[in-house]
């Protein structure tokens, strides 16, 4: 059978040779723990907590805004110090609460599942939204909510996004390899919920060894199946993944339900497992620590809230000063000043490069060479496009479906003149959602 694949794509330089031979090496914070009331999108978390109270591992310390939000809850035992505002990665200061870590890492007694059969579809997602589960891969979204659609007799497909395509980044390919038992068993959770749907653990065939271990393990369930997909970004784009494995296509203006599908990360994945069947809240996430600036780059197990300047040191160091850090992979991420930031549910690495080739690249005229459109996975005309952002021409840039766009950045990665079309096009595309929101 041939390898699943969408339209489109690129083939950068994905680095991840760089970590993926090393495993998971669990850390433990050393100063400060910083817990941002907004990681997830929807409304911010509630503080639950006042400045003076003892807390517990595993103890929530701030509940969910609304329906669209997530609790949070404390990574380590400690004294709630401070209820201030502090900086995200995207610049953008948000309310927090900060423990004094006492080292003692004290913890709850959790409430275990006696067996996921013996759970109510309403007692798994009350397991799910109580442990504060949102989607890991980036966008944050609350999963308990992604997994409670209007009609859920209508889903057809769970799938595990295991695609990882963003470059350099190795932390759901080290899970998937070292804990694939808690990958399957976040699937059956889910699948759980939906009496007629099938699984899919969806994996690029540059990790054969993940595809065949996963394969060994689900060959008697019938229920489960593992997809292998064509290595190729954006692979793992919400999208593609389910054009490549169901055929199916959605739009800006539809939800994976409307095609008969939930999609959920494979560190989401593991985080649903633990808070049904354990009953344990999401506090902690693998986090890649790469790129040629770092002396030892491998996956760490960390804390939520641990400051993102102490995982340098377990990675050996800075093996040259880096022109450039960012927070996630080089495609999708956020390009950071400082250190000094939180990490939380939806950080996936820190990216250390000696060279930031992008802001020493020199933007020339467009060529009408058309790589951008042969790149661009919605067959959207990106150089187009860039030009009306630039030129506040809202009218032609919905015209001709800028909304579409799933800001990959393969259009700038293709573009040989430099130009930053995915940054121009992202930026009208806030603009317009921000202008509706006011309406």
């Amino acid at each position: 059978m041939g390898l699943l694949t969408f339209k489109g794509g690129i083939h950068p330089y994905d680095g991840k040779e760089l970590s993926k031979d090393k495993p998971i090496l669990p850390i433990l914070p050393q100063g400060e723990m910083v817990y941002l009331m907004s990681q997830h999108i929807g409304a911010p978390a509630k503080p639950v907590v006042v400045v003076g109270d003892r807390v517990l591992m595993g103890q929530k310390i701030a509940e969910a805004g609304g329906f669209v939000s997530a609790p949070i809850h404390a990574s380590v035992s400690g004294t709630v110090k401070k209820l201030e505002k502090r900086r995200s990665v995207t610049g953008d200061y948000i309310d927090a609460i900060i423990i004094e870590n006492d080292g003692q890492y004290e913890e709850i007694a959790y409430q275990k599942a006696e067996s996921l059969e013996k759970l109510e579809k309403k007692e798994v997602l009350d397991r799910i939204r109580e442990g504060g589960v949102v989607g890991m891969g980036g966008a944050g979204f609350p999963t308990h909510v992604k997994l409670s659609p209007k009609e859920p007799d209508k889903i057809e497909f769970c799938l595990v996004n295991g695609a990882e395509c963003e470059p350099y980044l190795t932390s759901d390919y080290r899970r998937m390899l070292e804990e694939p038992e808690l990958v399957i068993g976040g699937l059956k959770c889910m699948l759980r919920l939906f009496d007629h749907a099938k699984g899919y653990i969806c994996i690029e065939d540059n990790k054969m060894d993940c595809i065949e271990k996963m394969e060994e393990l689900v060959k008697d369930e019938p229920r489960i199946e593992v997809k292998r997909l064509k290595t190729k970004y954006p692979q793992g784009a919400e999208r593609s993944l389910i054009y490549a494995t169901t055929g199916r296509e959605i739009n800006s203006s539809m939800l994976p339900a409307d095609a008969g599908c939930v999609v959920d990360n494979v560190d989401t994945v593991v985080a649903i497992y633990k808070s049904v069947m354990l009953g344990e809240p999401l506090m902690h996430r693998i986090v890649t620590v790469t790129g040629d600036a770092i002396a030892n780059p491998r996956n760490f197990r960390v804390k939520t809230g641990t400051n993102y300047a102490e995982l340098i040191d377990p990675a050996g160091g800075f093996s040259a000063e880096p022109e450039k850090i960012i927070s996630g992979g080089p495609m999708m991420g956020f390009c950071l000043y400082d250190l000094n930031v939180p990490v939380t549910k939806t950080s996936s690495a820190l990216l250390c490069l000696k060279k930031d080739d992008v802001s020493n690249s020199e933007e020339t005229a467009c060529i009408n060479c058309a790589r951008c459109v042969s790149a661009c996975p919605a067959r959207l005309v990106p150089s187009h496009l860039a030009t009306y952002a630039n030129h506040y021409n809202e009218e032609a840039f919905l015209k001709y479906n800028g909304m579409e766009c799933c800001e990959c950045g393969s259009c700038s990665f293709s573009c040989p003149a430099k130009r930053p079309l995915a940054q121009s096009i992202k930026s009208m595309r806030r603009t317009i959602l921000a202008n509706r929101k006011k309406k």
